[in-house]
């Protein structure tokens, strides 16, 4: 591998390993202790509505991260491809952070800032509960395909 390749390949690798953990920490730590505000804070100041909206805010910070990565993921598994490195597992994954990604970004978290924005009500209905599901499995999806698509660069770096 080349110097320069080796070096892309590593600030790809961490910048992979980084909006994963960043992605893990907002659905594993940030997201429970907002939801749960009242455990914390010992009464409730804050309502389900308005925990969720500094729960949104906080995925809109995050989507900036995750279009960085889109791009990233594009033109370093798009240039290994068409260098001839090619793999089943990596295609697959490639393609899952770049669809999960893209769903995240342009259709669950738009449609869930819109229903927010229509206001309190909005949010306990049928619709914004099955958006918010599909956004979390979307989200999931996303960091298991990050995860697979770091495995499966570091197996190959490191040969």
């Amino acid at each position: 591998m080349k110097k320069p390749f080796r070096i892309a390949t590593m600030a790809y690798l961490i910048w992979l390993g980084a909006v994963l953990g960043a992605v893990l920490y907002a659905g594993a730590a940030v997201a429970p202790v907002i939801f749960h505000s009242a455990d914390w804070l010992g009464s409730e100041v804050l309502t389900h509505y308005q925990e969720g909206l500094i729960m949104t805010r906080n995925f809109v910070l995050l989507s900036y991260a995750i279009t960085v990565t889109l791009v990233a993921v594009f033109l370093y598994e798009g240039y290994k491809y068409k260098m001839g490195e090619r793999d089943k597992l990596t295609s697959v994954a490639a393609l899952l952070v770049i669809m999960t990604g893209a769903m995240f970004n342009w259709y669950y978290l738009p449609d869930i800032v819109t229903m927010q924005m229509a206001g309190e009500e909005m949010t306990r209905s049928a619709a914004f509960a099955a958006t918010h599901k599909g956004s979390e499995l979307d989200f999931k999806i996303f960091a298991a395909a990050i995860l697979l698509l770091m495995i499966q660069n570091m197996r190959k770096a490191c040969k």
